[in-house]
């Protein structure tokens, strides 16, 4: 599947990457990376919620030209990831895909043209389909980046082991398991840092800008499948992330106490308004409009596929490594 040839067309082939980021020192790295290591560069557009100190954002560089759409906003004025990458997706302007990364990804050689094979390979199975991952890790040695490979194939997403629902809101957490397979494998759960997809996302599941951090993926993944889109994964996914270790990041969050402190709307505030935005999707069959639940597929129907029963607040061994034969 994954030799199926991208079609020729430059405007068919063209990428809009969606990039939202919060003071992060590997921003230009990110958009460097990226259209550096393009097949076709001419063909990748980026829209980047660049939010970040005046005397710390990165310069423009001529290169870029108008495949750079960029909005800036200060540090203090920011509502959060969700209402970021919301903001991301205004900045699209009609291409035939989109790709939203985190501003600390590494892209591999020719990443576009794999990622676009890819796409119509996935749109045979189902025209609306979200290909995403966690991706492998990379890490930083002297100053350069080194990919640190965990798996060639695929990595599928399922519920962390040992974790459930919390009595007051249905946030779970998700890890990555190796799934030995050439051809994509049906998934249950989206990465919000890779995720790519037919342009028509950004009309079809518009980014919920009323959540915070924890539960955008999975609204937006029981958002998309409710609505007859699938979540594939794919193997050898052509990018890595800088994952956060036991030193840090290395950059502020938007939670980060001292920022938080300095803001009229402080992020607890907002992650309860958010925990309660996501019980009323999962749990209480609120009508949240263009950011609610499909009817195309119901969310007892997503139980039956996934382990994951939300409206009778269980998991089920499908739902953890038990699905891949671990």
């Amino acid at each position: 599947m994954h030799k199926h040839s991208a079609q020729s067309s430059p405007a068919e082939n063209r990428i809009f990457l969606s990039i939202a980021s919060f003071c992060d020192p590997m921003l230009g790295f990110t958009l460097d990376s990226a259209l550096k290591q393009a097949a076709h560069p001419e063909r990748v557009f980026v829209g980047l919620v660049e939010q970040q100190f005046p005397e710390h954002c990165i310069p423009a560089q001529p290169a870029w030209g108008e495949r750079l759409r960029l909005a800036q906003l200060h540090p203090l004025q920011a509502r959060g990831p969700c209402w970021a990458r919301a903001l991301a997706m205004t900045l699209y302007q009609g291409e035939r895909w989109f790709l939203q990364i985190d501003s600390h990804t590494l892209f591999e050689p020719g990443w576009d043209e794999q990622l676009v094979r890819w796409g119509h390979a996935c749109q045979s199975l189902n025209p609306r389909c979200l290909i995403t991952a966690y991706p492998n890790p990379f890490i930083l040695q002297e100053g350069k980046a080194v990919p640190q490979l965990v798996s060639p194939q695929v990595l599928a997403h399922v519920v962390l082991g040992g974790t459930g629902f919390a009595p007051d809101h249905p946030v779970l957490f998700f890890e990555a398991v190796p799934v030995f397979s050439a051809q994509p494998v049906y998934g249950l759960h989206i990465a919000a840092g890779c995720l790519f997809a037919p342009g028509e996302i950004v009309g079809a599941l518009p980014y919920d800008p009323f959540l915070y951090f924890h539960g955008e993926e999975q609204s937006l993944a029981l958002r998309a499948w409710t609505r007859g889109w699938d979540i594939l994964h794919i193997p050898a996914v052509p990018l890595y992330h800088l994952y956060v270790g036991p030193e840090g990041s290395g950059r502020p969050m938007h939670w980060s106490p001292e920022l938080d402190a300095q803001r009229l709307t402080r992020s607890q505030a907002l992650s309860e308004a958010a925990n309660t935005r996501l019980r009323a999707l999962l749990w209480e069959g609120a009508d949240l409009g263009v950011y609610g639940l499909g009817q195309a597929r119901s969310l007892q129907d997503y139980a039956q596929f996934s382990g994951i029963d939300y409206p009778g607040r269980q998991l089920w061994p499908e739902a953890f490594k038990a699905r891949f034969g671990y």
